[in-house]
C-alpha cells in the first residue's frame, strides 16, 4: 500500500500532569513506528480553551501528530485511543490528496503569474521610446 499522511490530534484531560502527557505522546510516537508508521511531526499545543465543555472541562491539553504510513496504524492508535481515560476527544484527518491538491492549484497560479510578468516585460520592451 502507498504511504499516506495523516494528521492526529487530540485533547488531552487538562487535569492530567504534565510528565503523563509527555510519556503519553512518546507511547503515540512509539505505537506508529512500531506498526510501521514514521511521525513527521509532533506539535505539544498546551493548554486551550474548548469550544464547549467537554466532561465539565473548560480547557484541554491539545496535541497534533502528523504521521505518514498506510493506514493500520492509523486504526491502531484509534483504538487505544478510545479506551484512554486521559484522552477527551481526537480526530484523524487524511491529509495527503488535499495538499496534493493545493500544490497543482499553487504550481497553475505561478505558472500564470509568470506568463502575465513575462508578457508585461514584452510590452515595455516593444513600447516605442519617446525624444
Amino acid at each position: 500500500m502507498a504511504n499516506r499522511t495523516y494528521e492526529v490530534m487530540y485533547i488531552v484531560n487538562p487535569d492530567t500532569e504534565l510528565d503523563r502527557i509527555g510519556k503519553l505522546n512518546a507511547a503515540v510516537g512509539k505505537l506508529v513506528e512500531k506498526e510501521g508508521g514514521s511521525v513527521v511531526l509532533m506539535d505539544d499545543i498546551g493548554l486551550k480553551p474548548l469550544a464547549y465543555p467537554i466532561q465539565k472541562k473548560e480547557q484541554g491539553h491539545y496535541v497534533l501528530f502528523e504521521i505518514e504510513g498506510t493506514g493500520q496504524e492509523i486504526a491502531e492508535l484509534e483504538r487505544r485511543m478510545r479506551v484512554n481515560d486521559m484522552i477527551m476527544r481526537y480526530i484523524t484527518v487524511r491529509v495527503d490528496e488535499d495538499r496534493k491538491k493545493a500544490d497543482k492549484v499553487r504550481a497553475k497560479r505561478e505558472a500564470r503569474a509568470a506568463k502575465r510578468a513575462s508578457f508585461r516585460n514584452t510590452e515595455v520592451e516593444e513600447a516605442p521610446a519617446e525624444a
